[in-house]
């Protein structure tokens, strides 16, 4: 039986691993975490950092693909595994999205649009650029920001830049422009190594404190622009090689045009509605896609709006289960915190 490797403990670790077992695979999951939420489905759990050596070396030994859940697995323990077995998505994948302004260069490349940028190594860095900008933009980290973390919002004439730097840790940051956008939405997709590409229906998204709350399909949005989000899509999925599920994210313009925020070189949060509206989930389409099996019909049957369950959000799960259109999926995590994804629901609509 083919064993699958999942870098990461997480939620989504969890939901591939479930898939994983529905195709008759076994995983095992590399987590520093005991009794993390993939761990509870998976076959097996190594208890050790992404970067252990030993661990790593064991994981290869043990698995015939490696896959992850995060985007923050250090490249270098991808490369590391990729000399023994097959990583999916490929290590390229990570040190494109991993840092933000590689990530920005990258579309640019790809040919699709972003906000306009600056790299921000100093407090003068900082200042010179957000002249540039008219006093606007939002200030983040390159690295390891998620959720809203490591952000930093100016709007003109209203905030100071004075300290800005050293507030967020004088790490390298990247200040971007303010976009006008009328919503956000974002596209799952999945490549085969054979090039196949199939793609769901974009999600229009609402966030809440930097975490996203609803993602609703369809998208209040135009044919033409759901193009442009396959074509984007694809034009990344080819462009790094790709093989696995991705999620990329946009901004929508009041002409329908797109302006790419970011891309996410996994499953996705917005494409937990796929799981109770389509036949193949994103889930299983990623599986799906790293063992080499054809991939499934992205379709969906159903209208629908998933929404995360954030910390004490899991006391209204008995009053969803008493709904007969409500798919509930909890991630088995004890202690609800504020911030702390704990669920979703997906209601079909």
């Amino acid at each position: 039986m083919t064993t699958i490797g999942i870098i990461g403990g997480g939620q989504l670790g969890r939901m591939l691993a479930m898939s994983a077992a529905r195709l008759n695979f076994r995983t095992i999951v590399l987590e520093p975490q005991p009794d993390c939420p993939a761990a509870q489905v998976a076959n097996e759990q190594i208890v050790a950092a992404y970067d252990d050596e030993k661990a790593l070396d064991a994981l290869a030994a043990a698995c015939d693909i490696v896959t992850y859940e995060f985007e923050n697995v250090p490249v270098a323990a991808a490369e590391r595994l990729a000399q023994a077995r097959p990583v999916f998505p490929p290590p390229k994948a990570l040190e494109a999205a991993q840092d933000r302004l590689v990530e920005k260069r990258f579309l640019n490349d790809s040919g699709i649009v972003t906000a306009r940028f600056h790299a921000v190594d100093s407090q003068a860095d900082l200042e010179a650029a957000l002249a540039d900008f008219d006093g606007s933009g939002v200030l983040k980290t390159r690295r390891l920001g998620y959720d809203g973390k490591g952000q930093r919002v100016f709007r003109s004439g209203q905030d100071s830049p004075q300290g800005a730097f050293a507030a967020l840790g004088s790490v390298p940051l990247i200040l971007e422009s303010f976009v006008p956008f009328e919503r956000e939405i974002s596209i799952i997709a999945a490549r085969a190594a054979d090039g196949t590409v199939a793609c769901y229906d974009p999600a229009e998204n609402v966030h809440r404190n930097g975490i996203l709350h609803t993602s609703t399909v369809p998208a209040a949005i135009g044919p033409a622009t759901a193009e442009t989000a396959r074509v984007a899509a694809k034009a990344i999925l080819d462009a790094l090689g790709y093989v696995g599920v991705i999620g990329v994210e946009f901004f929508v313009l009041a002409d329908g045009s797109l302006v790419a925020n970011e891309m996410a070189p996994r499953v996705h949060n917005s494409g937990h509605w796929t799981e109770a509206a389509c036949i193949v989930s994103q889930f299983d389409q990623h599986i799906r896609a790293v063992a080499g099996l054809p991939l499934g019909n992205p379709v969906r049957h159903s209208d629908c709006v998933m929404q995360n369950l954030i910390g004490d959000d899991i006391a209204e799960v008995p009053g969803w289960l008493a709904k007969d259109n409500v798919f509930v999926h909890l991630y088995g995590k004890t202690e609800a915190r504020p911030g702390r994804k704990m669920g979703h629901i997906t209601r079909l609509t």
